[in-house]
């Protein structure tokens, strides 16, 4: 599905400055041989892809970056088909959570400035906030979804009541060195940990990881860890991986019980990644999605399945 524009202002050429621009945070640097296991699921017809999310059970959820439409594939049966045909409103898809309590997916709709909310069960639009800057991924906890805004020291929380009721946008400003802006991108990543106590976020542009208090916006380094090119994040208790696109790796790390610092168990790397963006956990399965920045002569993209410990 073609865009060409979106609010009568923002041309195609917006979408080509910026997968250009986020092929400039580093070098590309050729990926190492992969584990003979390593498995692609392609998503047929896409043109572009950024963001993935778990489903329930082996469902996986992936969207075209530059429409907004939405694939959805199963990692069992290695196949993935379109979803949701956004509408042609200029949308866009980068990172995205599902709410499977709820039959409702988070999207982070990167420089529209907006959150796109859509239900999995009618797989129509449930509804469209107005955020700010450039969107670009967002995490759930019990109370709701957190979107990162890579322009701005700030995130936006939307509370997500019974039944799926959506509340009002909330802005939270942080302060620490999760604020700091020396580059294009520079919030990126997020994902809940300890119950939603705490907040972990990517920083593209310094390389690390910080906790953030979802009350006050204060932020901590997670110290022991410099990771060029940090994208995408998963948490599952002390565990964090961390995508790193433009070096076609995951990092595998052990945090602290306190959060206050980690070390990198391992690398995992394929020679199916090409510029993988985020990544969903399975068990020990890691789903893993292929941006393809600044690639030439790109004709399918997909998902690759990696071992989650390398």
């Amino acid at each position: 599905m073609a865009r060409t524009s979106y609010s009568g202002k923002v041309h195609r050429r917006t979408a080509i400055w910026f997968i250009a621009l986020m092929g400039l945070l580093a070098p590309a640097v050729p990926a190492a041989a992969a584990p003979a296991s390593d498995s692609v699921i392609v998503l047929p017809g896409a043109k572009s892809a950024e963001g993935i999310a778990a489903g329930e059970g082996n469902t996986f959820y992936a969207g075209e970056l530059l429409t907004g439409d939405i694939f959805r594939g199963d990692i069992r049966t290695g196949k993935a088909k379109l979803f949701i045909d956004a509408p042609n409103d200029g949308r866009f898809a980068v990172g995205m959570k599902a709410d499977t309590r709820n039959d409702l997916l988070f999207v982070a709709g990167g420089p529209t400035g907006n959150a796109y909310i859509y239900g999995t069960e009618s797989r129509k639009p449930v509804k469209t906030v107005k955020l700010a800057g450039f969107i670009n991924d967002v995490t759930l906890t019990e109370e709701g979804a957190w979107f990162t805004n890579s322009a701005a020291p700030e995130l936006y929380f939307i509370p997500v009541g019974r039944h799926g009721k959506l509340g009002d946008v909330k802005t939270l400003k942080l302060s620490g060195p999760a604020a700091e802006l020396p580059g294009e991108y520079n919030l990126n990543g997020i994902a809940s940990a300890k119950d939603g106590e705490v907040l972990i976020v990517a920083h593209s542009a310094n390389s690390k990881l910080y906790t953030v208090n979802p009350k006050k916006g204060t932020s901590a380094e997670i110290k022991g860890l410099n990771l060029p090119n940090v994208d995408g994040i998963v948490v599952r208790g002390h565990q964090l991986w961390a995508v790193q696109n433009m070096i076609n790796q995951v990092s595998h790390i052990r945090l602290s019980g306190d959060l206050s610092s980690g070390r990198v168990l391992d690398v995992i790397k394929s020679e199916e990644f090409n510029v993988p963006t985020t990544a969903a956990l399975f068990g020990n399965t890691l789903a893993v999605v292929n941006a393809q920045f600044e690639v030439k002569n790109d004709t399918e993209y997909e998902v690759v399945l990696v071992r989650a410990r390398g």
